[in-house]
């Protein structure tokens, strides 16, 4: 089984990837994961992410297609896998084809989680972070029992910038922006499934069985 899980952010993808990789003992591979584990191998494709964002800068295609072709060097890859969150633009899309080619595999599915903006923005907006530990709650869905304090360690909780509502719409417009030519990609090769990620997660987990077989 090898996929590739494509949304906006607070769909709900990451969740679903890590359920259905467990269920089904692939690797799940996230861009950002993918990134820090290259960075902590220092390998030469993660030294120059991490001078790149050291410097506040976006790591650009190549450097990223040049991780993922290393992740891909990897054992547990053969045994299938779950791509989240990468590709996001055409020609990600096109080196990860090539990428396959080279180690005799195609893709399988493409899943499009997809909901609309306003239950996005209510689930991100809605999030709070500890200070101290990290651990997340929601005013609406995960709260603390005490107001403002984490359960796990006393923290404060507090809202991040890029969680404030006219950020997320911001990263919802860009978001789309980027990846409407990328679903097109997917549909004309018959690969994309697009699944709605506004119900319960064992609702979305269920419909994502069923598509990816």
């Amino acid at each position: 089984m090898r996929l590739v899980f494509l949304g906006p952010p607070g769909v709900g993808k990451g969740t679903q990837a890590r359920k259905l990789a467990g269920a089904r003992k692939l690797a799940h591979v996230a861009t950002g994961d993918m990134l820090r584990e290259a960075i902590k191998s220092m390998s030469g494709a993660g030294l120059k992410a991490q001078a790149l964002m050291e410097k506040g800068e976006l790591v650009p295609d190549h450097i990223v297609i040049e991780i993922v072709e290393e992740r891909f060097s990897k054992g547990d890859m053969k045994a299938g896998f779950i791509l989240d969150g990468f590709p996001r633009t055409i020609p990600q899309a096109e080196a990860l084809a090539a990428i396959l080619a080279k180690q005799r595999m195609a893709l399988g599915r493409v899943v499009y989680f997809d909901a609309p903006d306003s239950v996005l923005v209510t689930r991100i907006s809605g999030r709070r972070t500890c200070k101290k530990c990290q651990a997340n709650f929601h005013v609406a869905f995960v709260q603390p029992r005490r107001p403002g304090e984490c359960d796990h360690c006393g923290g404060e909780l507090f809202q991040r910038r890029d969680d404030a509502e006219d950020a997320v719409r911001e990263r919802l417009r860009v978001y789309k922006e980027q990846t409407r030519d990328l679903v097109g990609y997917y549909t004309e090769r018959k690969l994309l499934v697009r699944i709605a990620a506004n119900q319960a997660p064992d609702h979305v987990f269920a419909e994502l069985m069923r598509a990816v077989g």
